[in-house]
């Protein structure tokens, strides 16, 4: 099978070279004309340095990527997905099936990934959609570690045929699942809990206070994901609480690093200019907290989060807002 990539980032490139492990021909589409040559030129990969299969070739040439192929992995930040789905839309002659592998909600508009597809592009130009998600850094994939995904898609058919395309019997295995909606949704929030748990560990909060927000927080993951019309058992799989453990405790995360550099101190302006990697997660809080104002949901971690990140709220005075709340029993509501 041919595939297109758009997004020759840490991950795109990853998934490019494991596609290629599995005997599958791959065009990566990248904006930055420097991922491109180092991909073509000297079969490097772009952020981690390591050697990538030389049948893996590049372009900065849109359309030549969306002609390669009838299957099309976005691999690119959600800031910038609308802008590249819009531009795709308008360039496509064909239906093509997009599997998206980035994990947000759009602010201002709560939208999940595949929402902002089926809005942008036209029926005539979609053949089917599917989203590839669960806990995978980026580093151990590329070193051929042992990973479990999964493949959503209200399309089983799809999701069934995808599952065989990335699957190998050596590192990779994939699980398919039908609630797209759960498996995009905790993909998210996962993020959003990572930058709180790196926070946490910023200010040496100790394993007893994150272990308490990781595990809060995968409530709010499913008061999410039932906010959005998705199934509470996805938040217990490897797209939720499986994305959430890999995420909220590495050091290979860059959510999970950048809220340890917030409760270190530094502003999002400083963290911003030092990371070439988007942070997911504090897009990811804006949405979460706009969605729980306009929902009526109770989400008090992402609520305190947004709080510190956006309004200059303090940590002490984030902590008191937690411990002060109406004590209840502890159940998965």
């Amino acid at each position: 099978m041919k595939l297109a990539i758009l997004g020759g980032g840490a991950w795109g490139a990853t998934l490019g070279q494991l596609l290629i492990d599995n005997g599958h021909d791959v065009m990566i589409y990248d904006i930055n004309q420097s991922f491109v040559d180092v991909i073509n030129e000297k079969h490097i990969h772009p952020f981690f340095d390591l050697p990538l299969q030389e049948s893996l070739v590049a372009t900065n040439d849109l359309s030549v990527a969306l002609n390669y192929s009838d299957y099309i992995v976005l691999a690119v930040p959600t800031k910038v997905m609308r802008g590249l789905l819009t531009t795709i839309n308008n360039l496509l002659d064909k239906p093509k099936y997009f599997i998206n592998v980035s994990k947000g909600i759009e602010p201002d508009t709560q939208k999940r990934v595949s929402e902002i597809v089926f809005e942008v592009v036209s029926s005539k130009n979609l053949k089917g959609f599917a989203v590839l998600t669960g806990p995978s850094h980026a580093e151990e994939v590329i070193k051929r570690k042992l990973t479990l995904l999964t493949v959503a898609s209200s399309d089983e058919e799809l999701a069934t045929e995808l599952q065989t395309v990335f699957s190998n019997e050596t590192y990779m295995r994939v699980y398919r699942s039908t609630d797209l909606i759960g498996c995009e949704v905790g993909g998210a929030v996962k993020n959003a809990i990572a930058v709180v748990s790196g926070i946490a560990t910023g200010l040496d909060m100790g394993e007893n206070a994150r272990a308490a927000l990781i595990t809060r927080g995968i409530l709010e993951m499913v008061r999410v994901i039932e906010s959005y019309g998705g199934t509470k058992e996805s938040a217990f799989g490897l797209t939720g609480i499986g994305d959430l453990i890999v995420t909220a405790t590495s050091e290979h995360s860059r959510n999970f690093k950048a809220g340890k550099e917030i409760g270190k101190g530094k502003s999002l302006d400083q963290i911003y200019a030092e990371q070439k990697q988007t942070i997911e997660g504090v897009r990811s809080i804006l949405a979460l907290h706009q969605l729980a104002k306009h929902k009526g949901l109770s989400l008090p971690i992402i609520e305190v989060a947004y709080k510190v990140i956006y309004e200059d709220m303090s940590v002490d005075s984030a902590i008191t807002q937690l411990l002060t709340r109406t004590l209840k029993s502890e159940k998965i509501e």
